[in-house]
């Protein structure tokens, strides 16, 4: 019966997902939440529970410290860091990952503070606000917060990037290129083949190839790279006293997936990142199934969220000033906020309302900077803060 109830819960973790994903392509006003968002639903509907077998609680310590090291590679492994206009990004990287971490000093100066884990929250944020979901979950794994700080911490994004969106969409890119210009420039022919490719990505259904042929020998060679790169920071990360086991680990793990990502069959591999991503939502399924909210501090509540706020509108008002400085165009300044705010999958989307394919190129690579250094600079903010 105990076996039984291990395979039970493992399958619903690990299967769930599948079943969410399904419901979004077929259901718009579902697809609108997103298939994390309604993860976390679910996650913490199954928490709450009366009649949950006790091996829960080892299955919600094993998935997630399962999920991230695996996942993390995975979705650096098709990451292109060899893009042109170095200029342009290296301005652009400059300015938005300065512009974030002045706003999360600022907001835990305001409100920050006053949270119990205050310096790890603003350490995830700093991760999530320069790369996305992935370096959030992965410093969660660093930092070990509650289940219930993690869970409001993305639950507040949600609400955070729509609310930003709303700005921008709105008359924030009419503003902005008033302002700044929209800048011109004629593309490459490998920049519109990767805008064409983005584009169609965006459109297919990558977990139905998985059941293919094709799918599963690519599979196979994902899982088999993963392993090795896991290996080898685990190898590095026992080599430093365990309690900084888990930082060097995750950080090695970043590094050697952007190392593997210029290995040109590594790279090619256009699965690994929904791979990837697919352990991310078991991962927040889990974590939001582990939320206890019946002694949630609203206090705190409402501190993490004005902490979180300051940091997404402040930053984007210092990024659009330091490109101004910078002499970056505001359609390149507004498309990267997006990649740094939002993650680089919603750089097409943002690119379609700003009725402009040709930034594409400009906010997936500052997006794919993001991933590859979101982590080390929220390990460091979390140490800054700490000494406040």
């Amino acid at each position: 019966m105990v076996i039984i109830n291990y395979l039970l819960l493992i399958t619903i973790f690990c299967a769930t997902p599948a079943l969410v994903i399904w419901l979004c392509r077929r259901y718009p006003a579902i697809d609108k939440l997103g298939p994390i968002m309604v993860l976390y639903g679910i996650g913490m509907m199954i928490g709450n529970l009366p009649f949950l077998p006790p091996q829960i609680v080892e299955v919600q310590d094993i998935l997630p410290n399962v999920m991230i090291p695996l996942a993390i590679p995975m979705m650096l492994f098709g990451c292109n860091f060899t893009r042109r206009q170095a200029g342009l990004q290296l301005k652009i990287v400059l300015s938005g990952f300065c512009s974030v971490v002045i706003a999360i000093i600022a907001g835990y100066m305001l409100f920050g503070y006053r949270l119990d884990e205050g310096a790890e929250v603003g350490g995830i944020i700093t991760g999530m606000y320069t790369g996305g979901t992935l370096n959030a979950a992965a410093l969660q794994a660093i930092f070990k917060v509650k289940s219930e700080t993690y869970v409001l911490i993305n639950s507040y994004d949600i609400l955070i990037s729509f609310a930003y969106f709303v700005f921008l969409f709105s008359f924030g890119i009419r503003a902005f290129r008033r302002l700044y210009g929209e800048g011109e420039r004629t593309l490459t022919q490998q920049e519109q083949l990767e805008i064409n490719a983005q584009i169609e990505q965006n459109k297919r259904n990558p977990y139905r190839v998985l059941l293919s042929h094709e799918g599963i020998k690519q599979l196979g060679k994902i899982l088999g790279i993963t392993i090795i790169v896991v290996a080898m920071a685990a190898g590095v990360a026992l080599l430093f006293p365990s309690e900084w086991f888990m930082i060097v680990f995750m950080l090695m793990l970043t590094t050697l997936g952007v190392a593997f990502s210029f290995v040109r069959k590594v790279r090619e591999m256009n699965l690994s990142y929904d791979v990837g991503m697919y352990l991310i939502y078991i991962f927040s399924m889990v974590i939001a199934s582990m939320a206890d909210f019946s002694h949630l501090n609203i206090e705190d509540g409402i501190n993490q969220l004005a902490f979180m706020l300051v940091a997404v509108f402040l930053s984007l008002a210092l990024h659009a000033i330091g490109c101004r400085l910078l002499r970056v165009d505001a359609d390149s300044m507004i498309i990267s906020s997006v990649a740094f705010i939002n993650s680089p999958p919603f750089v097409p989307m943002a690119a379609a309302a700003m009725r402009n394919k040709e930034i594409i190129v400009t906010g997936l690579s500052a997006g794919i900077v993001g991933y590859a250094a979101g982590n080390h600079i929220g390990v460091l903010m979390m140490k800054l803060l700490s000494t406040f």
